[in-house]
């Protein structure tokens, strides 16, 4: 997750294979022995997160989930089997016996865990305790792409450590990297960045189907941990090669001049004080006031993005008194949309769903409890600092959500038709189940088609009902025909539309079979009103419709 601001120290680093980049090193991370990490990876096969609910139950598996670890406490205290050794060691950061690790680690060892600085270990004895340096982690991922078992390296949490996190803590999975990895489209690609990649997640659901990835980060513990998470799996064992191209430095500067097919980035979106006795933690603060560094990568992420490429990134915005958050949002758009006509890139397509707002307390709150302080005096100083920080820029809320830029493919003269770029700020805060990813790259090849397709060409062409829409119907009691008509998307954003009479008839008659235009002029024959008419009413909402993946070009 940590991107960074303004860095003064840029360079490149390489888990494997890239033999034009400098070693980035950290003398207090975990390093790749591609030898241990192969016999590592030996000894964790089977150690998936089934596993573990299977040892647990799923009532402790949940609470861990929520970081309640006195369920999976109670559900492990008498094992010594290997899964419930590794989930002692590695995820409660908790002493386990040397002859127990040795046994639940049978090719590394204590010894080959502890080269590797995966442990530290306080003798030689069988009985002598092993403590873990890291969180290691089974994760198990779903996304538009399919699932995947993977393991994850990372620093280990506050409820492991029992104090507050380190400045330079490497953050593991969370919400927030979960969200990106099922928002983020998985077509085959050739080049993409990860941008703060942190412990290298996000990098792993790209090697999938990208053919080579890039992975920046701020922090050298990050680019440490990623590496060794990256090697762990073999790259995700999906990629024709095991490289991993990973550089430090800050945003895009160690990507300058280049260019990508995908964009993904969890950056240090977290809004701090910028004040004495507030800690700046690397993985979720960029050392920027506000939501500045969003802004900066919202309005420069285009720069690096190929014909036809495209970012998908998260972000904090600030609501402030007597500005929507819309326009402010928006203007970073106009002012992204601005630098890609200057460069000569030409139009730029942009997407923003805030799934979430909180108030300023709650936003304090949370951060505050995040970074491991509890209650007392020093608790209450950073409470007050949040808010002293909000209240200067007359901040009453923060949103957070997903942003999603295209570069269209046709040229820099934008798509061809009628049409505009893509420009959408909205607020969707339905609860998500599935993956999105498929859906925002239908949704954005939508908007192509659309852009070069007038309302003659609409009218001629034949459209289907997708497969996960449903109509619902409303009745008062007694009445033969609906008051209220419903359209809902089962997938995507499971979006509902109102829809009048006319506008449901020629959804219902969208079968592919016949063109939109005489579909229209049989509804306008059977409701006694003029063809033309009917169409200027009804085109405007087939268009939002197909946009949003209700109905679908047939062919």
């Amino acid at each position: 997750m940590s991107a960074g601001p303004a860095s003064t120290t840029t360079g490149r680093s390489t888990s494997a294979g890239d033999e034009h980049a400098t070693t980035v090193a950290s003398t207090d991370a975990p390093r790749v022995d591609p030898a241990l990490v192969g016999a590592l990876r030996a000894d964790l096969d089977g150690w998936t997160v089934d596993a573990v609910t299977d040892l647990v139950g799923p009532v402790a598996h949940a609470a861990l989930g929520r970081e309640q670890v006195v369920p999976v406490l109670r559900a492990t205290a008498a094992r010594t089997e290997p899964v419930a050794a590794l989930l002692r060691l590695f995820v409660l950061g908790l002493p386990v016996p040397r002859a127990v690790v040795d046994r639940a680690l049978p090719r590394l060892g204590t010894d080959g865990a502890r080269r590797l600085g995966l442990v530290d270990a306080a003798g030689e004895g069988p009985d002598d305790p092993v403590r873990a340096r890291v969180d290691l982690r089974p994760y198990g991922a779903v996304d538009a792409g399919g699932s995947a078992d993977w393991w994850v390296v990372s620093d280990l949490g506050e409820l492991a450590t029992g104090g507050a996190l380190r400045p330079d803590h490497v953050l593991g999975v969370g919400g927030a990297s979960t969200m990106l990895a099922r928002c983020t489209p998985r077509r085959p690609v050739g080049r993409v960045l990860d941008l703060g990649t942190g412990c290298g997640v996000q990098a792993l659901h790209a090697s999938r189907h990208a053919r080579s990835v890039i992975a920046t980060d701020v922090s050298r513990r990050a680019l440490a941990m990623a590496a060794l998470t990256w090697a762990l799996n073999d790259g995700g064992s999906a990629s024709e090669s095991s490289a991993l191209d990973l550089r430090l430095g800050s945003l895009l500067e160690p990507v300058a001049g280049e260019r990508f097919d995908l964009l993904v980035s969890n950056p240090p979106f977290v809004i701090t004080p910028r004040t004495d006795g507030v800690t700046t933690y690397e993985y979720r603060d960029g050392g920027l006031e506000g939501d500045e560094i969003v802004r900066r990568l919202v309005t420069g992420a285009g720069a690096v993005l190929a014909p036809g490429g495209t970012a998908v990134m998260l972000g904090n915005w600030e609501h402030r008194a007597g500005v929507p958050w819309q326009d402010r949002v928006g203007g970073w758009l106009d002012d992204a949309a601005r630098a890609a006509q200057e460069r000569g890139d030409g139009a730029l397509d942009a997407w923003v769903v805030q799934r979430e707002v909180q108030d300023a307390a709650e936003y304090a709150e949370m951060w505050i409890r995040d970074g491991g302080t509890a209650g007392g005096p020093q608790h209450d100083a950073l409470y007050a600092a949040w808010l002293d920080d909000f209240e200067r820029r007359a901040v009453e809320g923060v949103g957070f959500g997903v942003v999603v830029l295209h570069r269209p493919a046709t040229g820099p003269a934008g798509p061809a038709g009628p049409g505009r770029p893509l420009r959408r700020v909205e607020d969707v805060r339905a609860p998500l189940d599935a993956p999105l990813g498929e859906h925002v790259a239908a949704v954005l090849e939508a908007h192509t088609w659309l852009a070069g397709t007038d309302d003659a060409a609409l009218a001629a062409a034949r459209l289907r009902v997708a497969p996960d829409v449903t109509e619902e119907r409303h009745h008062r009691p007694g009445e033969e025909d609906p008051t209220v008509v419903l359209l809902r998307q089962g997938g995507g954003y499971g979006r509902g539309v109102r829809a009048g009479t006319a506008l449901a008839g020629l959804v219902g008659a969208c079968d592919g079979d016949l063109p939109v235009g005489a579909i229209v002029g049989a509804l306008a024959d059977l409701l006694d009103v003029p063809a033309d008419a009917l169409a200027a009413e009804v085109l405007p909402d087939v268009r939002g419709l197909v946009l949003d993946g209700f109905l679908t070009p047939a062919g």
